[in-house]
């Protein structure tokens, strides 16, 4: 499934919802909670994660708790409202998608 366009979404819902967590972490939730659909490679996800901490979306820091340094990544405020202005213009995509193919093509699909 291509998912360009989309990917700062996605990543932002699972931060919002999971909190500080390490990028194997969003990567996982990313596959769980879409029931594989979301299968998503490490290297794509980390550049898109390195990508919203420039814009100031996330910020990340080392984890020394386990044997292993990790990179902890979390929403900052300003992601926080990005995570719903995405979410509002996503919906209003599906609104106006499913008004264009209509619901009956829908039910057809499933």
């Amino acid at each position: 499934m291509d998912i360009r366009g989309h990917l700062d979404l996605l990543l932002l819902a699972v931060l919002a919802d999971a909190g500080p967590v390490h990028g194997y972490a969003v990567i996982a939730a990313l596959r769980e909670r879409s029931q594989g659909v979301f299968d998503i490679p490490e290297g794509t996800v980390y550049p898109a994660l390195h990508k919203l901490e420039r814009a100031g979306l996330v910020v990340s820091r080392w984890e020394q708790a386990t044997p292993r340094r990790r990179r902890v990544y979390e929403l900052t405020p300003d992601g926080r409202v990005a995570r719903t202005a995405k979410q509002r213009e996503w919906r209003g995509l599906v609104r106006g998608v499913q008004a264009v193919i209509g619901s009956a093509t829908l039910q057809g699909m499933a």
